[in-house]
């Protein structure tokens, strides 16, 4: 009788027979433990490389094959794939994630995992502490459920060394701010981000910027990504601020990124068209020239960074609240609003997202609120801002836009989504959606992009750019962050009216190896790192 073969392979495993001899006689690799075993998915890699049927293996927290594993092998956990894609954990290039992820109560990201990222770069358009060591102290001490990466912000930077002023800094303050950036590129940060849409960058010009983009420079691999200037027609318009950017890596050979790139507004739609020439030309010379975006034809900011003119927001909140109180200054400024509410597609297309002082306007639109109160809406504005103003979404982008630019090969994904406690407030979808959103409805619905090429834009396109080491792509010796993803099931769930909902469909997400969510349901693992230059 002839024996079986599994019973032919375990007379040999006893004998203790060597490997090599085992595959001799039986024609197939040894078996070998894992920690997880992810089999029969479709996995992209996050190459762009289209997808291919193969096993994952986990061990640790790398990833140690890839392929055609033997049945006979073991692992603590074995994931089922069957019908679904494997993907690398995504890469958040524009997280607000901080300060939230800092806090005990928000170091979970139950939001961010739940759309399938597990690295957030924060401290985006500008923002961030100028010295980063507390921040990351803080982000260890309440153990992250994703990695993170600290950038330094130009603003924080900024706002350390001259406050909120409006005007150039001396030679010494220059020079103090340089310090600063070395200071954090020394400690560990990846690159330097910019926002000169916002106070105190506003009150910044190009120079100060490239001063401060060569001190980034300096460090292997550094970038610089920018909230630019304009997104509309404010003031310089928003092609003349994606050239202000691709200027600064021109001047400094520095990596440069358009963040959450979009043409804001009805004066500006269609110059999508412009944009993209110019970063291929940009591209074409040489340079390192990149964009992010969230897949949502609505933005969210301050009410006063959207309406209010640049230097009536010198000083911040309460400096502005005093010179609204004032009856001249507040006509000159009112003047001012008239045209930054039209570039924001009027008082319909914006909607209050957080109000302190009265939360129950928060998921109004402004034109619903002034008809309640019997007001103009800029003078319903102007009250919200004297009572301490505002966080707003306003739908203002064209889809045709969103689609053109979406389509790039030298765009990355980002969500631009803060970390909030769930229920409070009227935000934006995209903290929750994001991803999910990109996959099922440009993706799957509507077939703007292939799924290889948005994996891709969401994770190895962004560990490239970033140089991220090791991570970004399911590969033997690559960290273990990677996707179970249900194509049937995976979408957003949060909507402008209901924002704070879950995605769905990210079936498994294992972070460093570990498993933080099972079966669409988090887990109490955390195991986030913070990822410095140094590591």
């Amino acid at each position: 009788m002839k024996t079986p073969p599994g019973l032919f392979r375990r007379r040999i495993l006893a004998t203790g027979l060597a490997v090599g001899l085992m595959a001799a006689g039986a024609g197939l690799a040894s078996a070998q433990d894992y920690d997880v075993l992810i089999r029969g998915g479709l996995v992209f890699d996050g190459t762009g490389a289209e997808g291919r049927l193969a096993d994952v293996a986990i061990k640790g927290d790398l990833i140690v094959e890839v392929g055609d594993i033997p049945q006979a092998a073991t692992a603590a956990t074995v994931v089922d794939a069957t019908g679904k894609y494997v993907s690398p954990g995504f890469i958040d290039t524009h997280s607000h994630a901080a300060p939230g992820i800092e806090t005990p109560e928000l170091a979970p990201a139950v939001s961010v995992l739940t759309q399938g990222i597990t690295t957030a770069m924060i401290n985006p358009d500008g923002g961030g502490p100028s010295d980063l060591r507390p921040q990351v102290a803080a982000i260890e001490a309440a153990r992250p459920g994703v990695n993170v990466l600290p950038m330094i912000g130009h603003n924080g930077v900024r706002r350390a060394v001259m406050g909120l002023e409006n005007r150039k800094p001396t030679a010494a303050e220059l020079a103090r701010m340089q310090a600063l950036v070395r200071d954090a590129m020394n400690f560990g940060a990846l690159g330097m981000s910019s926002g000169p849409f916002y106070v105190p960058g506003k009150y910044s010009d190009t120079a100060e910027i490239v001063a401060l983009a060569k001190v980034a420079a300096e460090f292997p691999n550094a970038f610089h990504t920018s909230h630019i200037r304009d997104e509309s027609s404010y003031d310089i318009g928003v092609l003349a601020s994606v050239a202000e950017l691709i200027e600064v890596s021109r001047q400094t050979g520095i990596t440069g990124v358009v963040s959450h790139i979009k043409m804001l507004g009805p004066t500006v739609w269609g110059q999508s068209e412009d944009a993209v020439k110019m970063i291929e030309a940009a591209r074409a010379e040489g340079l390192s020239i990149w964009g992010d975006q969230y897949p949502y034809a609505a933005s969210s900011t301050g009410l006063s960074a959207a309406l209010v003119p640049g230097w009536a927001q010198e000083g911040g909140g309460e400096a502005l609240a005093k010179r609204l109180q004032n009856p001249e200054q507040r006509a000159l400024i009112r003047e001012g609003m008239v045209e930054n509410l039209a570039r924001r597609a009027g008082a319909n297309a914006v909607m209050i997202s957080s109000h302190s002082a009265d939360p129950t306007l928060e998921g109004l639109r402004l034109d619903e609120i002034a008809r309640r109160k019997l007001q103009d809406p800029l003078d319903t504005a102007i009250d919200i801002l004297i009572n301490g103003g505002a966080g707003i979404v306003s739908f203002n982008m064209n889809e045709k836009d969103l689609e053109l630019l979406m389509k790039q090969p030298w765009m990355m994904t980002s969500s631009d989504g803060a970390l909030v406690t769930f229920g409070e407030g009227a935000e934006h979808p995209r903290a929750y959606g994001a991803y999910p959103r990109k996959l099922r409805r440009y993706v799957i619905d509507r077939e703007v992009v292939s799924m290889a090429q948005a994996i891709h834009s969401s994770s190895g396109l962004p560990a490239q750019v970033f140089a991220i080491p090791d991570r970004g792509v399911i590969t033997p010796g690559a960290y273990a962050d990677v996707l179970v993803i249900n194509p049937e099931t995976v979408r957003d769930v949060a909507t402008y009216p209901t924002p704070h909902a879950y995605s769905v469909g990210m079936d498994y997400v294992f972070v460093n190896g570990k498993a933080a969510v099972v079966e669409g349901e988090v887990t109490p693992e955390r195991a986030g790192r913070v990822i410095l230059r140094s590591q």
